[in-house]
């Protein structure tokens, strides 16, 4: 396989922390802060920045030890053994950091009712929010991200506006004078409003964890990720010190900035810079809120996908999507928390009007969001403590001084910023992480992978002239197909068309070969290693006996799940194509491999020794992207000089449904050798088979679409072919494609428009004149 590569140097690590805490904090908790204690929002400022940084030590140190991405749930999973403290660590920061992009983009939102929308136009709050999360989520879905340069140009840009704003604001009054005014404003405000302040400006500083969240990508981490997240902190506290100096300058008075709330910044900006300088902080800020919103996502993902791998959330989490290469149901999960978020604290039960006597609003979901944060923090600093005692020989390039002291205080520190937070905030994330804790707890979590599955024998090639088994079969860049094998009968002609098939896809295809043993209930993976020892020595001296003109591996695992083994292994090991029997007594297996493959698979029955060979094949009409999965296969078949028979059958009985001849014959176009057929049977079944018996061929079919509807593995067509082509000897592959969630809609929707297509047939017919 391709190794992997780190491609952030510093710069791009210092960006992405920097970028990620120029958000929402900067340019809507500062008009706050300033309204509510003055000047003295710079020491509230400091005292976040300073619990923040001593939380960046322990992530800095543990980060220089795991140089992987996962940050806090990562470092936590390396040092407890309690699967309930894991839980709640990930699924705290997965809250926290759904949270803070809820935060952002609710602000974004009244940036939005404020400057932008015009106020004639009513829209309900909270709905730029949600537009903005489902449109963010579709494009990380999708694999759309920042790249390190873009990274760099746009915290630049937002660098580049807050200096034109606090230039601005420095120019507008003499020097003297504003240095009485930010000291006149120290008058402000108590030291409990200075805590308060501090405790929400935390979320501001949460970035640093974003640059230990991505060391796995990052080149040098144990170097490179302490001083990025160092430089980030310090930069970001003295621009919100010149920031909140720059807003003490204004001539509006404090209890209009007070109203304006988290929208204060742009209009401060116009009393400086005019109008265009409002304009230009109301795009940067904007700028800024998606941008961080987009960081903040790729992180809660990148938890959740690693929850699913360790079993504390659904392993579907952790699955990569074939088509996109991002964990699509983490991706998800994330948006429909965020949107969640923004439809319960800003649109359901807002600071004011809402749904009932529950109020939350803008400031809550704050809270809401710190919580989350600062519980999770407490519990790395306390992992830093524990990792000490019980790893003391352990490597660390870079030591925390005053261990345990400092982690101490930093616990203490965080959770006295928690007990300021807003209290309808803290309530609302404590119900939340008891739901989730409970709902786990019931649920009880799904085994570790590495619980689940043993390679108990490593990929071994076959022996070569009575030699030794070949040390290694190189296998980078070469199109790889996945033979599971249950029958080692089945073996040699399964390993053989894995090699004819995979040679029409790429050159010098590997076929991997997969013995699982399951491991029964109530016993242990020791109990059975043997015996998968020995089924993957016979599998390897069967397959030897057969003299293949194929590159081939041998491998034996044991697991608790068949399905989850293969489906394991074509993801870890990016398979190009799973190759396997037709379902005879496991249709569960191959009901699981069919829907959840990252791969196209073609399961295959009645191949032999006196099997016809794949230079004729038959393949019936149809739609659908399994039936496209077959069509593509023939393509590739016809294309190195195979010849192909298209069959059109007309049922006259119940058993299916005829297809669209023209439109099969439109995707075979790259064939030079299509023959077609009509004909007629009592099902679809009996016609396929009866043509490829006929032309001696193999038959291709696509896997049926109507499986929610039936519970038949494939549906009645394709078990109808597999049962016939049995009886005639007629060798048979079934192809399914990954369908996903729009494949599965397509599955339960077409039985409908298969019926509705056939009674609008039906009657054309009627309507037709007689040609008589």
């Amino acid at each position: 396989m391709v190794e992997h590569t780190r491609t952030l140097g510093f710069r791009v690590a210092f960006a992405l922390g920097l970028g990620t805490m120029i958000a929402a904090g900067i340019f809507s908790l500062s008009g706050t802060a300033v309204a509510q204690v003055g000047s003295n929002a710079v020491i509230s400022f400091v005292i976040a920045a300073a619990i923040a940084g001593i939380t960046a030590a322990s992530y800095s140190e543990f980060a220089s030890i795991y140089a992987e991405n996962g940050g806090g749930y990562l470092f936590s999973s390396r040092t407890f053994e309690d699967d309930r403290l894991l839980f709640a660590v990930g699924a705290s920061l997965f809250l926290g950091y759904s949270a803070t992009t809820a935060f952002y983009l609710a602000t974004m939102g009244e940036w939005f009712h404020q400057f932008i929308i015009p106020h004639g136009i009513s829209i309900p709050h909270g709905t730029v929010a949600v537009v903005t999360a489902i449109l963010l989520g579709v494009l990380n879905a999708r694999g759309t991200e920042e790249s390190g340069t873009f990274q760099v140009f746009v915290t630049g840009a937002k660098v580049a506006v807050l200096l034109a704003f606090i230039g601005g604001a420095l120019a507008y009054k003499a020097p003297s004078a504003t240095v009485d005014t930010f000291v006149g404003g120290f008058a402000k405000g108590g030291p409990a409003s200075i805590v308060s302040i501090a405790a929400v400006a935390f979320i501001t500083f949460f970035g640093f964890s974003a640059i230990a969240a991505s060391a796995g990508e990052i080149i040098n981490p144990k170097e490179t990720v302490p001083k990025a997240i160092g430089a980030s902190i310090v930069t970001v506290t003295v621009l919100y010190i010149f920031v909140i100096v720059a807003m003490m300058n204004s001539p509006t008075d404090p209890q209009i900035i007070a109203e304006q709330g988290e929208t204060a910044m742009g209009k401060v900006a116009a009393d400086f810079l005019g109008v265009f300088g409002k304009y230009l902080i109301v795009a940067g800020a904007i700028f800024s809120m998606v941008s961080a919103s987009n960081a903040s996502i790729l992180a809660a993902s990148g938890i959740g996908s690693l929850m699913g791998k360790q079993g504390q959330a659904p392993r579907r989490f952790s699955r990569i999507h074939s088509d996109y290469g991002t964990p699509f149901w983490s991706v998800v999960a994330c948006t429909g928390t965020i949107v969640a978020l923004v439809v319960a604290f800003i649109a359901l039960f807002p600071a004011q009007g809402g749904l009932g006597p529950i109020s939350l609003g803008l400031e809550a979901l704050t809270g809401f969001a710190n919580l989350n944060l600062l519980a999770p923090l407490a519990v790395v600093n306390v992992a830093l403590i524990l990792s000490r005692k019980r790893f003391p020989e352990m490597e660390r390039p870079l030591k925390v001084p005053l261990v345990p002291w400092l982690p101490f205080i930093g616990v203490l520190a965080n959770l006295a910023l928690i007990t300021n937070l807003p209290t309808h905030g803290i309530i609302a994330g404590v119900a939340a992480e008891l739901v989730l804790v409970a709902a786990y707890l019931v649920w009880g979590g799904a085994p570790d992978v590495d619980e689940m599955i043993s390679r108990t024998v490593a990929a071994r090639a076959p022996k070569t002239n009575g030699g030794e088994p070949d040390e290694a079969v190189s296998d980078e860049d070469r199109f790889r197909v996945l033979v599971p094998v249950e029958r080692m009968y089945n073996a040699p002609e399964h390993v053989r068309l894995a090699g004819k098939i995979g040679a029409l896809r790429g050159e010098n295809p590997l076929v991997q070969v997969v013995n699982v043993t399951q491991i029964p209930e109530q016993t242990t993976s020791d109990d059975v290693t043997d015996i998968a020892e020995a089924r993957a020595d016979r599998l390897l001296d069967t397959l030897a006996e057969a003299n293949l003109d194929v590159d081939y591996t041998v491998e034996g695992h044991i697991c608790r799940s068949v399905s989850f083994d293969i489906l394991n292994t074509a993801r870890e090991d990016e398979a190009d194509l799973i190759l396997m029997g037709y379902p005879k007594e496991h249709e569960d297996i191959a009901e699981a491999v069919e829907y959840d493959s990252p791969c196209d698979v073609l399961f295959v029955d009645g191949f032999g020794e006196e099997s016809p060979t794949l230079d004729n094949v038959t393949v019936g009409t149809g739609g659908g992207p399994h039936h496209e999965a077959a069509l593509s296969l023939v393509n590739e078949l016809g294309r190195s000089g195979t010849d192909v028979h298209v069959v059109n059958v007309t049922p006259g009985g119940e058993g299916g449904t005829a297809e669209d001849l023209d439109g099969t014959l439109s995707e075979l176009g790259d064939v030079s050798s299509v023959q077609t057929h009509e004909g007629r049977a009592d099902t679809v079944a009996d016609g396929l088979v009866a043509a490829a018996d006929e032309h001696n061929s193999v038959l291709v079919i696509g896997a049926s679409r109507t499986r929610l509807l039936k519970r038949w593995v494939f549906g009645s067509t394709p078990d109808r072919v597999v049962s016939y082509a049995k009886i005639a000897g007629v060798p048979v592959i079934v192809c399914a494609h990954p369908t996903g969630v729009s494949g599965r809609l397509e599955d339960a929707l077409f039985p409908l428009y298969r019926t509705l297509r056939k009674l609008r047939r039906d009657r054309r017919k009627e309507t037709e004149p007689s040609s008589s």
